[in-house]
């Protein structure tokens, strides 16, 4: 059984999704409806950049969303009896997956994320803050250093757990994570995101969202803050409200998907960050990926 699943920020880099949007009609009418709809010429900042504006949080939230739609419409397009069983994104990738599962237009969740990133980086300028990955721990071991100022993030794959919270909490927590015999890589991103820090970030979303149409998801979505399937709209704005301040249970997420069947996964979108963590979590499951034309022959040869 198949399952796509999208990334999240941190993945752009310039010229992603521009051989989609060369090839494919479907791919470019996403870049052009996203244009329409929040003023940003996206294809312009994707294929040229330059980086520092691509990286902002408000541009590459949007942008992300965009190519992987794009990206997703050109698998699609390729093979257009694609049976999708199960659906899920890292953080900012839950969008990509309840657009394709139906739970909002493209139109709506492009918007809403353009809006999710000014917010967030407007929390992020009001508390600043960072997250840092530490490799090579225990969960109990990073909580107990962690304690109660600096908060688990992401929890990604066995031995890497991002954490997330104000400077000072987070300059304190990296010689005891040393300490302890782990590693730490510091994150580029403008705040402290899936903590505390960003709670008025959260509660501005969280009237955004009610603003929107949302449907219950078409196929199964694996939300990130509570690694279960979102069976509801309300379990689908919950989860994107909650998201915010809590953490993306990202290898609990992949688990119940394999329980539940899954033997494929397609990563779709740019790069190939949840690829290298399927690899973490079970080798057992097939990994394909889709960002351009080369990932989408080697993925249609993995289908057949």
């Amino acid at each position: 059984m198949v399952a796509v699943i999208f990334p999240g920020q941190g993945s752009q880099y310039v010229g992603m999704g521009k051989e989609f949007y060369e090839t494919y009609p479907s791919s470019r009418e996403i870049f052009e409806e996203a244009e329409e709809k929040i003023g940003l010429d996206l294809a312009e900042l994707c294929f040229s950049g330059p980086s520092p504006k691509l990286d902002l949080t408000e541009n590459c939230q949007p942008a992300v969303l965009t190519v992987s739609i794009a990206s997703f419409k050109a698998l699609k397009d390729s093979v257009p009896d694609l049976k999708l069983r199960m659906l899920a994104g890292h953080s900012l990738g839950e969008f990509s997956s309840l657009v394709v599962a139906g739970s909002f237009s493209f139109g709506d969740g492009v918007n809403l994320v353009r809006k999710r990133g000014l917010l967030m980086a407007e929390a992020g300028r009001k508390n600043p803050g960072g997250m840092v990955a530490v490799i090579g721990l225990e969960t109990s071991e990073v909580e107990r250093i962690c304690g109660d100022s600096v908060q688990l993030a992401n929890l990604n794959c066995p031995g890497q757990i991002v954490v997330s919270g104000g400077k000072e909490a987070i300059e304190r927590v990296i010689p005891e994570v040393k300490a302890a015999g782990g590693k730490v890589i510091p994150l580029s991103v403008s705040g402290a995101f899936h903590s505390h820090l960003m709670r008025e970030a959260c509660e501005k979303f969280a009237e955004e969202l009610e603003r929107v149409s949302i449907s219950s998801p078409l196929f199964p979505v694996i939300g990130n803050s509570s690694a279960d399937v979102l069976s509801s709209s309300e379990d689908v704005r919950e989860s994107l409200r909650r998201q915010i301040v809590s953490p993306v249970r990202w290898q609990e997420s992949m688990s119940k998907m394999i329980e539940e069947g899954i033997d494929t996964f397609i990563e779709v979108g740019p790069g190939r960050v949840l690829s290298k963590l399927l690899a973490r979590i079970d080798r057992n499951v097939r990994v394909g990926h889709v960002e351009n034309k080369k990932t989408l022959e080697e993925t249609i040869q993995l289908l057949k």
